[in-house]
């Protein structure tokens, strides 16, 4: 985020914190950090779910404090000064430590907290919330940085022990990992109506995408037909709706749609394509109290948890 030539503007920024640090609040750290981020105050304010005022006013008592400008308005657009970025990295390493005290203070008091960070690829947002719930309300102290990403942006953050797991359906390459098995994923043909059109386009996900990995190989002789391509699995299913043409989409992500009868399961040979969901995580990785105390409720609960929130799932049959 921030440039090596910066080495003045932290100097003076660390001095600035070390003389006046009593006069800033959390929140106003917090709120410059974010504008800093997104560099404009709207989207500061979205991320913080504050109004765009309240940012305004939290950024002006902030500035207030520095005889140096932080942030400068030019036509209308947000700019942060290098000084700004500077007060920004300083700002961040304190609400760290912040957060590291309150962890520590609960720790203490026999409570389990921290932060469990995961990154899932986009259709294991169907599934990774059953599996965090209950946990989630036994320790409530617990802070979850839920990811759902495309799959090469997991797997960059599991390369880059960036998170404690890695949700995904088809085991990454040349990664030293351990596996704890979940759920199946199964992948139907849909269309928006019970007939097949064979001369319809085909609808894909992007290159890379595990879906788009099962839906080449299940087409692997299709040639002249029209192919359309499209990043995320929302889109996919609402392209299909729309009745644009037909895809191999996870049964787990269309439950209402086929219940509305907006989608159909169209009878193919050789379908459904099964894989399996599996939380993963770098072979070496020491996890933390929070990722070992998650595990050994996974290992402990989840043939109870599939049974009971993955029912129609699990009756499913075509």
């Amino acid at each position: 985020m921030y440039r090596p030539n910066f080495a003045n503007e932290m100097r003076r920024a660390t001095t600035a914190f070390s003389h006046f640090v009593m006069n800033y609040t959390l929140r106003q750290l917090q709120v410059f950090v974010e504008v800093v981020k997104h560099e404009s105050v709207t989207r500061a304010a979205e991320s913080l779910h504050m109004t765009q005022p309240a940012v305004s006013i939290q950024l002006r008592n902030f500035q207030q404090q520095f005889d140096i400008p932080l942030t400068e308005i030019v036509g209308k657009k947000l700019f942060v000064t290098d000084y700004g970025r500077a007060i920004a990295e300083v700002a961040d390493n304190v609400l760290q430590e912040a957060e590291a005290i309150n962890y520590r203070t609960k720790s203490y008091q026999g409570l389990l907290t921290g932060k469990l960070k995961i990154s899932s690829a986009s259709t294991g947002k169907y599934v990774m919330p059953y599996f965090l719930s209950d946990f989630l309300a036994r320790h409530p102290d617990i802070d979850l940085v839920l990811d759902v990403t495309n799959k090469q942006r997991v797997i960059n953050s599991l390369t880059k022990n960036e998170i404690d797991f890695a949700l995904v359906s088809v085991l990454p390459l040349g990664i030293d990992i351990n596996e704890e098995q979940l759920l199946e994923n199964k992948l139907y043909l849909v269309g928006n109506t019970p007939q097949y059109n064979p001369d319809a386009p085909l609808i894909f996900r992007e290159t890379g995408s595990a879906t788009r990995v099962s839906m080449d190989r299940y087409f692997n002789e299709v040639t002249g037909r029209k192919q359309i391509e499209l990043t995320s699995n929302e889109a996919v299913k609402q392209a299909v709706i729309a009745g644009i043409g037909y895809s191999i989409i996870p049964l787990i992500g269309i439950k209402n749609e086929l219940q509305a009868g907006v989608l159909h399961v169209i009878p193919s040979q050789g379908l459904p394509i099964v894989t399996n969901w599996r939380l993963v995580w770098l072979k070496e990785k020491k996890l933390s109290p929070v990722a070992a105390a998650f595990l050994q409720y996974l290992r402990t609960e989840k043939n109870a948890l599939i049974e009971e929130r993955f029912q129609w799932y699990l009756a499913y049959k075509f």
